[in-house]
């Protein structure tokens, strides 16, 4: 059971720190909570498609960040339960993206670089940090971690499960999921 009024889950933090992980896992939830129209927009998956072509300058990532947040308007605006996963590594863009959407939760998804860095199944760290890769976020361009996001998760001290229960109990209590308690009753 839900609430029929759309959200965006706006996912942020490191490459490598588990937000599409946690996004996949947050829609199976959803899904098996009955909400039928949910979406996932992954950064890659967006870049791949909306934003080919563009780089990774600061104005480059603004505009796809800008993209994303565009279709989660939309989307949101339509009753549709959104899911964005992308670096957005810049607060004024994603407050930006919280203004335009409205109906919006922050996640940032907080993990060490050097767990990321551990992670790096892309093998991306390793090129930025030799410097093969320029104006790669958390070596050679900034992170802005999110300065009161509505939930934190921390996935090197959670499982993805729990991460993602984190942001169910959060949107139960913002008034977006009926809790199961009441559903049952």
């Amino acid at each position: 059971m839900y609430c029929r009024k759309g959200f965006t889950v706006w996912f942020t933090g490191l490459s490598g720190a588990g937000k599409s992980t946690i996004a996949e896992e947050l829609d199976r939830m959803l899904r098996e909570r009955g909400v039928p129209n949910v979406e996932i927009m992954d950064g890659d998956v967006v870049r791949e498609n909306l934003s080919k072509g563009l780089g990774f300058s600061k104005e480059d990532r603004d505009t796809n960040i800008k993209r994303i947040a565009f279709v989660c308007h939309l989307l949101t605006r339509n009753g549709v339960a959104n899911i964005a996963a992308a670096i957005s590594p810049y607060r004024e863009i994603r407050d930006y993206a919280r203004e335009l959407i409205g109906d919006f939760v922050e996640v940032h998804v907080s993990t060490p670089l050097e767990v990321c860095i551990e992670r790096d199944v892309k093998g991306l760290y390793k090129k930025a940090l030799a410097g093969e890769i320029k104006e790669f976020t958390g070596v050679s361009d900034p992170y802005e971690p999110p300065l009161k996001p509505e939930v934190v998760c921390e996935t090197h001290n959670e499982t993805v499960q729990e991460s993602a229960s984190k942001i169910v109990e959060y949107l139960e209590r913002a008034g977006y999921l009926t809790p199961v308690a009441q559903v049952v009753a």
